[in-house]
């Protein structure tokens, strides 16, 4: 337990019966023996937070437990920028992806993973910047996705794309996703992309419905550096709406002419798992592989 000796809890605001979930957790800690700090600004209830101190980032921790769903998992990354602080995800949402553990193995997993069986496991992200001209509209990171697309009005995009400065293509399409493996199985598969494994070094680049049959998914290696250009001219009507969405949270308005370049970054997220590689009983677990239709 020398590992983990302070562990930070953050929750999924409005979550249902959340006092119930994160006692449960708090009492199976305190059994442990080790420090807990809450999230303020998620875990209000002054019945569970007694006279236990908050955390403000990862400096404050040695681990972060998130109760929520993958939303909640996305968001706590962006506000804690969790680089360096592993962290054990709890599923009390509904497909839970990135969770690793349900709320009725908690009494027999969680002591098991905190007492060092479990490992770490490593996820890559995506370091994104927006630019209008020489300014910049927007700085971040994405564990899940990039994704250029319309607004509001029902019209194709042209987006000018280029790999390490080289020419690919300009996708006429609702729009473009950039993602990371990790990603793969978020908004890419919806849109037709392929699962890839979250330890492979990679990018992909889906389209969004493209106009041209051609116009295919394509992975590339992590080290890429990608730029995105909006090509799309303006019409007589208006001028057609584009948005920049990191990890379906954070909102970037673009107009002609705007690019955004999205590489892979030398950061990483850390996932506390227990020790057997989960990946594969996830597919089957939440995308109802090999169940008859």
């Amino acid at each position: 337990m020398d590992k983990y000796k302070r562990v930070g809890i953050t929750a999924k605001s409005g979550l249902e019966y959340k006092s119930e979930a994160v006692k449960h957790i708090l009492s199976i800690l305190d059994e442990l023996g080790v420090a807990v700090l809450i999230d303020p600004t998620r875990i209000k209830d002054p019945t569970e937070l007694g006279s236990l101190k908050p955390f403000t980032n990862e400096n404050d921790i040695d681990l972060l437990i998130v109760v929520g769903g993958d939303g909640t998992v996305l968001r706590a990354v962006r506000e804690f920028h969790c680089f360096n602080v592993p962290i054990l995800t709890i599923n009390k949402g509904t497909v839970g992806f990135l969770s690793e553990l349900e709320l009725d193995e908690l009494d027999e997993l969680l002591p098991d993973i905190l007492n060092g069986n479990g490992k770490v496991e490593e996820r890559g992200i995506l370091d994104i910047s927006a630019f209008r001209g020489k300014k910049k509209l927007f700085s971040g990171y994405a564990l899940n996705d990039a994704v250029i697309a319309q607004g509001t009005i029902a019209r194709l995009v042209d987006l000018h794309t280029t790999v390490n400065d080289e020419e690919l293509t300009t996708f006429h399409a609702d729009g473009l996703i950039v993602s990371t493996p990790t990603g793969s199985t978020a908004y890419s598969l919806a849109a037709g992309g392929p699962i890839v494994h979250p330890k492979l070094d990679a990018i992909i680049l889906t389209p969004i419905n493209p106009h041209s049959f051609s116009q295919k998914p394509i992975l590339i290696s992590s080290s890429s550096k990608v730029n995105i250009e909006v090509a799309t001219k303006q019409n007589k009507f208006r001028d057609t709406e584009v948005i920049l969405t990191i990890d379906g949270q954070e909102y970037v308005s673009l107009k002609h002419g705007d690019h955004v370049l999205v590489c892979g970054c030398n950061d990483t997220v850390q996932f506390l798992r227990r020790k057997q590689d989960t990946f594969f009983g996830t597919l089957r677990q939440k995308l109802k592989w090999g169940e008859q239709l």
